[in-house]
């Protein structure tokens, strides 16, 4: 069985949901060690024993909260060439990309990115990975000894093991080098934001150009007070400065999973689709019959969305009453 390492990344203390989603594929294959560095990390050994970590290894180091992705790239590749892991997985996120990067160079592994499923195959890897904006999957194996993965925010689903044991709890004990340290972060600004966030939002309302203006962008906010949804858009209107990046959708934004995702004025591009395609049931209004966006909808509804929307909500307060 292979001995597979995950990286456990912690936001405030807390593990990510990529890294449950990750452990929760992973632990088919082999026996799962989790590394989690930073601030709370020892407090977060048993949620990651829940999800079918055999051992978690942790530090505390204040280093890698201070610093930016070099500590931890030092500690998991130091690990690395020492323990010979078969594989290494981290969730594609701002630092693991990063950390990602530098475990390539210090082990000459490669990555293997935008990993869509993970699979061994008479004991060999395979990983399957979408290529030319998802329209064409290809599986790809690694010759290295010790294959790194970059895994995609709900390319699976996060799920407890039952009888789950403890996991064995090792503390890291090595000494961080001046050379993993040198990049600082000065000032964390955290967007202040109402309601649920993209990544865990049961419904999601996305507006494109169709919407015509940014001030537009409020229809969907006072659409998703009474839904409990977040509001979400497309790569376009982000470029054209209507929105934050936060709130993009699609292939260099973030993947959403959602129960119910509702396309307002999105044509429908392949860099926005990738991003949405696997939510449960999707709803499109667009005024543009042939948009390409219909070809994913499980509804769509052909007019003005600038009229649509405004009836829909009051609709939906006057069924809450």
């Amino acid at each position: 069985m292979p001995n597979i390492w995950v990286l456990a990344e912690l936001t405030n203390g807390k593990v990510q949901k990529v890294s449950l989603e990750i452990i929760s594929k992973v632990r088919n294959f082999g026996d799962v060690t989790a590394i989690v560095l930073g601030a709370g990390a020892e407090s977060q050994a048993e949620i990651l024993g829940e999800y079918g970590a055999k051992k978690v290894l942790v530090s505390e180091d204040p280093a890698y909260s201070q610093y930016l992705a070099e500590p931890t790239a030092y500690t998991v590749g130091t690990l690395a060439e020492q323990q010979k892991p078969d594989l290494i997985v981290i969730g594609t996120t701002y630092d693991g990309r990063d950390v990602a990067a530098r475990l390539n160079v210090m082990l000459g592994c490669g990555v293997i990115t935008d990993a869509a499923d993970i699979n061994y195959e008479g004991g060999a890897l395979k990983v399957t990975v979408p290529w030319y904006s998802a329209t064409t999957l290809v599986d790809v194996t690694s010759p290295s000894s010790t294959a790194l993965l970059l895994v995609r925010p709900k390319s699976f689903a996060a799920e407890k093991l039952e009888g789950a044991a403890a996991p064995v709890v090792e503390q890291i004990s090595l000494t961080l080098p001046d050379s993993a340290k040198r990049a600082r972060i000065i000032e964390t600004v955290s967007e202040k934001s109402e309601g649920p966030s993209l990544e865990d939002a049961n419904v999601i309302i996305s507006g494109g150009r169709g919407l015509k203006d940014a001030k537009n962008f409020e229809l969907l906010h006072e659409l998703a007070t009474p839904l409990n949804a977040a509001v979400g858009a497309s790569r376009a209107v982000v470029d054209s400065g209507w929105v934050p990046y936060s709130m993009q959708v699609g292939q260099t934004g973030k993947t959403v999973k959602p129960t119910v995702y509702i396309a307002v004025g999105i044509s429908g591009a392949i860099q926005h689709t990738v991003g949405m395609k696997n939510s449960k049931n999707i709803i499109a209004i667009n005024t543009d019959a042939d948009a390409p966006i219909f070809k994913f909808a499980d509804l769509g509804v052909i007019g003005d969305s600038l009229k649509i929307i405004p009836a829909l909500t009051e609709e939906i307060k006057r069924r809450k009453g």
